[in-house]
């Protein structure tokens, strides 16, 4: 039986279990899979942070702009010889790279690169050193030279050398003339994890064109393995299309999805992409999010189906076995084996089976309580019982009964309708009198029972016969009187 029950409802809650898991997997996989939301998301954020490197050059112009103005920048480039023109240009890079420090533009951020050049492109002095005075830098770097030729501002990725998000401004005389340039340096990898803000959660890299794939030039953070080789694999096409066509695109592979958007540099034609990696998923593993909590609230129901099963086939079984014990042994001779048993279920049937034993075995049942009263329950059956015994009372009364003459013909003449309901009213209120319950007596069956007394009164006295209700000694009684 424990087993059966326990079988049964550990199977419905299994599958409940795997019924719940299926369909949480399944709003999981939808929700955090939507691939339309995921790739503009994606997109969103790649150029949101190429938006955000843009910005960050051109914020840096216009305070190299406003440094370049002062005349501190003019006096270090119109020394009047070489030597005092180097001096003078690193005591300025190193005074300008003091307040960029403290600057909030260039927080988290500061430039390791602070640096004056001539009109030709070669540095006259630099922050930190004096080892690379004369160094040409506009030989290297296109942008550098195109604003010492026009004076337009510019920003670039400088990755040939050394690798910057680099900044400058064309440095002017009095006369307006172009006699040199400010540039400002900043880390590649620091300012590609400042912009990785505007893509939360995602890695970042910068990559060129090279021969036929791409070189990863900057990351915003750690390296990551996965989206370099998505960028040598199956999204370099991809890539080159978005190169070429200078407009974000994405693709899909594996696990990853990677996003690019087109940085654009000066008239040299130089191409730098911003690509970024997302999990083509919100949720790495649904399943395992899923399983984990429904797993648990399974086996937590599974525990509660075993220790219930168990108590309740306990229950169940305990008297059952009972029953057959006490069974068998009256098969085996002992006769007088009945059942006590209190149980809310199996009680009924153990009283049922000590009925029927007794009647098959002709034994009296015993139908009176503790105290000798006679335990039965109120029902018409009972009623009749009592009227027998009110009977008898009147068979050893009935000698002793005196009544005016008038009023026994009052009595034969009363209506029988009429007489049988006054006699029902006059005995429930004798009854109630005395406190007895009279819920089980009903009316009809009162007067069935009056009228088949009647009928063996009139046997015995040999002439109609009527009832009288009387009350005596906290009992009530029916009293036969003859008729004339």
């Amino acid at each position: 039986m424990r087993i059966k029950i326990i079988a049964v409802n550990a199977l419905i809650v299994a599958l409940v279990g795997l019924l719940s898991f299926l369909l949480v997997q399944a709003a999981l996989s939808s929700a955090a899979g939507n691939k339309d939301q995921l790739t503009q998301e994606a997109q969103n954020s790649v150029n949101g942070a190429a938006g955000r490197l843009q910005l960050d050059g051109l914020r840096a112009e216009r305070w190299l702009a406003a440094a370049a103005n002062e005349q501190a920048t003019l006096d270090a480039l119109n020394k009047a010889s070489a030597t005092a023109r180097g001096e003078a240009a690193t005591r300025r890079c190193e005074d300008l790279f003091s307040k960029m420090k403290n600057a909030p533009l260039f927080e988290r951020n500061v430039p390791t690169l602070v640096a004056l050049v001539d009109s030709s492109g070669k540095i006259v002095g630099r922050n930190g050193t004096n080892m690379n005075r004369g160094d040409d830098m506009a030989a290297i770097y296109a942008g550098l030279k195109s604003t010492l030729r026009t004076g337009q501002s510019g920003s670039d990725i400088w990755y040939e050398k050394d690798r910057y998000l680099a900044s400058y401004v064309a440095v002017h005389d009095s006369s307006g003339a172009i006699i040199g340039a400010l540039v400002a340096g900043r880390p590649l990898n620091d300012s590609l994890s400042r912009v990785s803000e505007a893509a939360p959660g995602r890695a970042l890299d910068l990559i060129v064109p090279k021969g036929d794939g791409f070189d990863v030039v900057g990351h915003s953070g750690a390296e990551s393995k996965e989206l370099d080789a998505a960028i040598a694999g199956g999204a370099k096409e991809m890539l080159k299309g978005a190169l070429a066509h200078q407009q974000t695109d994405n693709f899909r592979e594996g696990d990853l999805l990677v996003a690019a958007a087109p940085l654009p540099s000066f008239e040299d034609g130089k191409r730098a992409l911003l690509v970024a990696a997302a999990p083509a998923s919100l949720i790495a593993n649904a399943s395992g999010l899923a399983l984990l909590p429904i797993f648990g609230a399974v086996l937590v129901g599974l525990i509660l189906v075993v220790v219930g099963g168990w108590l309740l086939g306990a229950y169940i079984t305990r008297p059952i076995n009972m029953l057959e014990e006490g069974l068998l042994a009256i098969l085996n001779g002992q006769a007088d084996k009945r059942f006590e048993l209190d149980h809310a279920e199996l009680g009924g049937l153990a009283f049922r089976i000590d009925q029927l034993l007794n009647q098959l075995m002709g034994v009296e049942e015993d139908t009176t309580d503790d105290e000798g009263r006679v335990s039965t329950a109120p029902s018409a059956a009972h009623f009749n019982d009592a009227l027998a015994v009110d009977d008898k009372r009147l068979t050893q009364s009935a000698g002793e009964m005196t009544m005016d003459p008038d009023a026994i013909r009052r009595l034969g003449a009363e209506p029988g309708p009429q007489y049988y309901s006054r006699i029902y009213r006059e005995y429930v209120a004798a009854k109630r009198a005395i406190g007895e319950p009279t819920d089980h007596i009903s009316e009809q069956a009162f007067a069935t029972r009056i009228q088949g007394m009647e009928q063996d009164a009139a046997t015995k006295y040999g002439r109609p016969v009527r009832y009288q209700v009387q009350a005596r000694n906290k009992e009530v009684v029916l009293l036969a009187v003859p008729l004339p």
